[in-house]
C-alpha cells in the first residue's frame, strides 16, 4: 500500500482512490449490516493518508474520503436533493482535512514508537471531534456515526452504556489504526499490539462495571402496540391513511395493550380544527382500553406555523400532553440560511416552509403509572436527547418516524438500527414506531423484542416490553468521550508546539560574515 501511494501521482487519480476508500465503512452499517467490516475499514484510507507526499496532499486526501464516507452514508437523498446531495457530502466531508494532516503527522513515513503510541490515542480522538462537531443539527446531525454500525453486538451495547456511542467508535478507530501500524510500520508493532490488547481490556471492563439493567419485576410488562399503516399514496392519502391506522387499531381491542403508538405524520390534521378526529380517536382508546399516541403533521390552530407534535389521546380525549419536535431534518423540514440555500428548493424536493420547533422534551404519562418519552424521526439518532428523557423519568423511549420517502433504500433500516444504540446507552426499552416501516421494540439492553414490521407491511403489533430500572454510567456522566477526545488534542497541540519552540532553539543560528573596516579590510575576531 506504501508503495501504491507513491505511486499515486495523478492527483485526481488519488482523488478517486480517497473516495473509494472513506466509503467503504458504510458496509458496516444497515442494509449490508457487515458490523466486522468496521474494525478493519479505515485501514486503506489509513494507508494512503499516511503515505501522502506532503501535509496539503495529506489534507486533500482526508477531504476526499470525508467527501466519500458522507456521499455513501447519504446516497439515499439522491431522489430528493439531487445535485444538492454532492454539494452537502463535499462540505461535511472537509472536516476530515485536518485529520488527514493529522495523521500524515503521526504515521506518515518512519515513525517512532513515541509517534504510534501517540497515534493510537490521538488519530481516534481527532476522528471523534469529527463527529461532534457534525452532530451539530445545523449540520445534519449524528447520522452515520461510525459505533452506529454496532447496534446489533452485544458488547459494544455495553460499551454503550458506559460512553455512548462516541466510546464505541473511539475503539473503533483505535483499531483499525493500530491494524495499520501492524501493515505498514512493522518496527512499531508493540504499541498497535498493546492497543488492540487495551479495546479488548475496555470492553471486558465494561462487561463487568457495567451490568446489564435489572428488570424492575417478574411482573412489570407492559404491552405496546405498534400501528404501522403501510404507503399511502395520492389524492387524499391523509385522510385514507386515518382510516387504515383506524381499522387496525381497532384489532387491538381485547388484547389488553397498556399504549399505542402511530408512526410519525400519522394524522395530517390538527386535533383543534378537526374534533371529529379527535373523537375517532377518542373511541379507539375506549376500545382498545390505552392511550393512543398519534403524531400530527399539520398547521395549528392555536399558533401559527406547521408542527410535529406527538398527542396523546386517551379514553377521556387528548389528555394534554403534547410533544413539538425540536430538532428538524435540514432541507427536509427546514432549509438552513434559507435566504442563502432556498435554490435548493428548485433541484430537489426541500421544504417549501419551515416547520416550527419545540422548545423542551415531554415525559407523557401514558396510564397505569407508565412514563414514556417520545421523540420525532431523526431525533432518535441524537444520544443526548434520549438520554435527558431518561434522566427525567421515562420509563419507555418512543421514536415516531417516517421514512416513506426513501422506502427503497437503505435509510429505514439504518433508522431502525438507531433505537438498539439509544436503548442501551440509557437502559431504558425503545420502541421505533414508524409510518411505512422500518419498526422495531428493543428491550433496555438494546436486545430486539419480536419480530420487525418492514417496510413492506402495513398491520399491528404487539410487543412485551420488560421495564428496567437503575442508572447507565452514559446516562450518569453523558458524554464524556469526545470532550476527553478534544482535550486529548488540545494537549496533544500543546506538545507539539513546546516541541517546535525547543527545536527552533537548538537550531543554529544564520553565520554572520565578517564586519569589514572603513578601508575595505575584513576585521578579525580577537583583532
Amino acid at each position: 500500500m506504501e508503495s501504491l501511494g507513491h505511486r499515486l501521482t495523478v492527483p485526481w487519480r488519488r482523488c478517486l482512490v480517497a473516495v473509494c476508500a472513506g466509503a467503504l465503512p458504510v458496509l458496516a452499517f444497515p442494509a449490508p449490516s457487515l458490523w466486522w467490516w468496521a474494525w478493519v475499514a479505515l485501514v486503506p484510507w489509513l494507508l494512503l493518508v499516511r503515505s501522502a507526499p506532503t501535509g496539503r496532499r495529506a489534507m486533500y486526501d482526508g477531504w476526499c474520503g470525508g467527501f466519500g464516507f458522507m456521499l455513501a452514508m447519504h446516497h439515499w437523498l439522491l431522489p430528493s436533493l439531487h445535485v444538492f446531495t454532492f454539494v452537502l457530502a463535499a462540505l461535511l466531508g472537509a472536516l476530515w482535512a485536518p485529520w488527514g494532516r493529522l495523521v500524515r503527522r503521526l504515521l506518515g513515513g518512519a515513525p517512532t514508537a513515541g509517534r504510534v503510541a501517540a497515534a493510537l490515542v490521538v488519530v481516534p480522538s481527532g476522528w471523534l471531534v469529527i463527529e461532534l462537531v457534525r452532530s451539530w443539527q445545523g449540520l445534519g446531525g449524528p447520522w452515520g456515526v461510525l459505533g452506529a454500525s454496532q447496534w446489533q453486538v452485544a458488547p459494544a451495547l455495553r460499551v454503550a452504556s458506559v460512553g455512548g456511542i462516541w466510546l464505541v467508535g473511539f475503539l473503533i478507530v483505535a483499531v483499525n489504526t493500530a491494524v495499520a501500524v501492524l501493515v505498514a510500520v512493522r518496527p512499531a508493532r508493540v504499541p498497535a499490539v498493546a492497543a488492540l490488547a487495551a479495546t479488548a481490556a475496555v470492553g471486558s471492563a465494561a462487561w463487568v462495571w457495567s451490568p446489564p439493567p435489572a428488570a424492575s419485576g417478574a411482573g412489570d410488562r407492559v404491552r405496546i402496540a405498534v400501528v404501522q399503516a403501510g404507503v399511502v399514496t395520492g389524492t387524499g392519502s391523509p385522510a385514507r391513511r386515518f382510516d387504515r391506522e383506524e381499522a387496525l387499531t381497532r384489532r387491538l381491542a381485547g388484547q389488553d395493550v397498556d399504549l399505542v403508538v402511530w408512526g410519525e405524520s400519522s394524522v395530517g390534521f390538527d386535533l383543534g380544527d378537526r374534533p371529529d378526529l379527535a373523537r375517532r380517536l377518542t373511541a379507539l382508546a375506549r376500545e382498545t382500553g390505552a392511550d393512543v399516541l398519534v403524531n400530527v403533521d399539520a398547521r395549528r390552530s392555536d399558533r401559527p406555523g406547521i408542527f410535529k407534535s406527538s398527542v396523546l389521546v386517551g379514553p377521556d380525549g387528548p389528555t394534554g400532553d403534547r410533544y413539538d419536535k425540536m430538532r428538524l431534518v435540514p432541507f427536509g423540514e427546514y432549509v438552513p440560511a434559507r435566504s442563502l440555500l432556498g435554490w435548493a428548493t428548485s433541484v430537489g424536493k426541500a421544504a417549501g416552509e419551515d416547520r416550527r420547533r419545540g422548545t423542551e422534551q415531554v415525559v407523557m404519562d401514558a396510564g397505569g403509572g407508565l412514563r414514556v418519552g417520545p421523540m420525532v424521526c431523526f431525533e432518535s439518532a441524537f444520544p443526548d436527547m434520549s438520554r435527558h428523557l431518561a434522566e427525567d423519568g421515562a420509563e419507555v423511549l418512543l421514536a415516531q418516524s417516517s421514512t416513506s420517502t426513501f422506502q427503497e433504500s437503505w435509510a429505514p433500516a439504518q433508522h431502525a438500527s438507531l433505537g438498539a444504540l439509544r436503548a442501551a446507552e440509557t437502559g431504558r426499552p425503545m420502541v421505533h414506531a414508524t409510518l411505512t416501516g422500518v419498526s422495531a421494540v428493543y428491550d433496555a439492553s438494546g436486545a430486539p423484542i419480536g419480530p420487525r414490521l418492514g417496510t413492506g407491511t402495513s398491520g399491528a403489533r404487539v410487543y412485551e416490553v420488560p421495564l428496567a430500572h437503575g442508572t447507565t454510567p452514559y446516562v450518569r456522566f453523558g458524554d464524556w468521550p469526545p470532550y476527553a477526545a478534544l482535550g486529548v488534542l488540545v494537549l496533544w497541540g500543546a506538545v507539539e508546539g513546546v516541541r517546535a519552540v525547543r527545536l527552533r532553539r537548538r537550531a543554529p543560528g544564520p553565520r554572520v560574515p565578517p564586519a569589514r573596516t572603513a578601508h575595505g579590510s575584513a576585521a578579525r575576531p580577537g583583532r
